[in-house]
């Protein structure tokens, strides 16, 4: 579903402040995976999603989503493959506009406009079962403006409407981050539920290690701009974060450098 092939990314080339993002990269993803992604200060994590969402272009290598070469789309243009949700829980949605509102949007991505007005109450229907999903009672707030919600409110709207069209590849970029972790540990819990209803193949980059190896049927590990750990199936499972140091620390030849990973 997703594959990344030799993929190089230099910011500032040629300058004082030249730094090299991707070095190397290659990741391939089957239908239905779910990778979480961890990695220290710099080790590309963020700059690979990015890339994979097309917010700027790569210097050399292939992105192909569904077998097809998005390499040189645009960002809008991969839109109708890529579901995202960001860190920052405003981003995701409308705040000037109604629950329902947004989820409308959602829905109506990639198709054309018509001249049919507004919400129907099918419609409604149809949202107030997505929402009970998320188990917040906004099921019952369709017409409450989303700039009222808490932040792990809204993140989980934003999920829901990331993942309403079903999209090819879903990304979250560290996407709970900016919460509470009461509320972090809730909007992970709705993540999982939608990702595996749906069978959609996810990338999430997460600096918690725990939420690494506890989330996904696979983890990968990057450093310097390429994975040094690919770690899946039963092996994963049975995986420490003790041991999941160790292992960085052996094939990166050094300690891992990531204070908000270490203390979380």
């Amino acid at each position: 579903m997703l594959e990344i092939s030799h993929i190089y990314k230099t910011f500032n080339p040629g300058t004082v402040n030249e730094k090299r993002a991707l070095n190397d990269l290659c990741l391939t993803l089957s239908e239905g995976d779910f990778v979480t992604v961890i990695g220290g200060n710099g080790a590309g994590k963020s700059t690979m999603l990015n890339a994979v969402a097309g917010v700027f272009p790569v210097d050399e290598g292939k992105i192909l989503i569904d077998g097809v070469d998005v390499t040189r789309l645009s960002e809008h243009r991969r839109a109708a493959y890529i579901g995202r949700v960001f860190q920052d829980p405003m981003l995701g949605t409308a705040g000037s506009m109604q629950i329902e509102e947004n989820l409308a949007l959602a829905a109506r991505r990639g198709k054309s406009r018509t001249l049919r007005s507004g919400i129907t109450q099918k419609e409604r229907e149809e949202y107030r079962e997505l929402l009970k999903i998320l188990d917040l009672g906004l099921e019952e707030r369709l017409t409450s403006k989303v700039g009222l919600l808490s932040g792990g409110q809204r993140q989980a709207l934003t999920l829901l409407m990331a993942s309403l069209v079903r999209p090819k590849l879903l990304l979250l970029d560290e996407h709970t981050a900016a919460l509470d972790p009461k509320t972090a540990a809730k909007v992970l819990d709705t993540t999982e539920k939608i990702v595996r209803r749906d069978g959609l193949t996810t990338l999430m980059i997460t600096h918690n290690m725990r939420d690494a190896i506890a989330h996904g049927n696979r983890l990968i590990m990057m450093h310097d701009g390429h994975i040094i750990l690919d770690i899946a199936g039963e092996e994963k499972k049975k995986l420490t974060v003790e041991e999941l140091l160790e292992k960085f620390s052996r094939a990166s030849g050094s300690e891992f450098a990531n204070d908000r990973a270490l203390l979380s």
